[in-house]
């Protein structure tokens, strides 16, 4: 699973669900998120997973984090 978020390129963002289909789980979008607040490798780019709808969800209480490295990588963020 860490080797799919690993994958998303900088300025583009996946959903935990669509980690979690790509890991063939199509069910499993909370297990994706209990795997990367846990998780602290610094090779994965946790901040470009976002939760469904385009939230940015909590990024371990650091979602300011989460927005600033997102925009510093072109991603439009909003609200």
């Amino acid at each position: 699973m860490l080797s799919l978020v690993r994958r998303i390129p900088p300025g583009k963002v996946a959903t935990y669900g669509d980690i979690a289909r790509l890991a063939g789980h199509p069910g499993a979008a909370r297990a994706v998120g209990n795997v990367m607040r846990t998780s602290r490798r610094p090779d994965v780019p946790y901040h470009r997973v976002i939760a469904a709808g385009g939230r940015l969800g909590g990024y371990g209480g650091r979602e300011l984090l989460k927005r600033a490295l997102l925009i510093a990588e072109g991603v439009p963020v909003v609200g």
